[in-house]
């Protein structure tokens, strides 16, 4: 049994590594003149607005002097904002600006486009089976991860 998991795990791996080559992670556009960690953080902006670079670095699970560098090349470029909180006066909140926005719109449009590049040969039912496994697989692992958190 254990081999059988262990070739299936050097499988798995093997394949991620392939995924990342050519999948839906892979570099944004050069046009978008962005690293892949910077569209992180654009992307995770996105999904929250008006947070904090402390919250940002917990959900992404980066450290704090990694993501404040990050933030501070994406403001300088044009593509978020900081405000000061109005519940805090001592903290910034983070928001996408106009171009940051639209980058992120771009950028996601493109990266569902490789996605559906992958996926199109798979029959409906194929993808639904191959989505909802590698969701339970991670599901499994994040609350592997959390359990060891507390």
């Amino acid at each position: 049994m254990t081999n059988n998991l262990e070739r299936s795990a050097e499988k798995f791996l093997n394949l991620m590594d392939r995924l990342r080559q050519v999948g839906p992670q892979t570099a944004p556009p050069k046009e978008a003149n962005i690293s892949l960690s910077q569209l992180t953080y654009l992307t995770f902006l996105a999904s929250h607005p008006g947070c904090g670079i402390q919250s940002m670095a917990s959900g992404l699970k980066l450290s704090k002097p990694s993501v404040s560098i990050g933030v501070s090349q994406l403001e300088e470029a044009g593509f978020l904002t900081r405000q000061s909180d109005p519940q805090d006066g001592r903290a910034v909140q983070l928001f996408l600006t106009a171009e940051g926005q639209k980058l992120h719109q771009h950028t996601l449009e493109f990266r569902c486009k490789k996605f559906e590049r992958l996926l199109t040969k798979l029959i409906p039912q194929e993808r639904i089976t191959l989505i909802n496994l590698l969701e339970k697989a991670i599901k499994s692992i994040e609350n592997e991860t959390q359990g060891e958190l507390k």
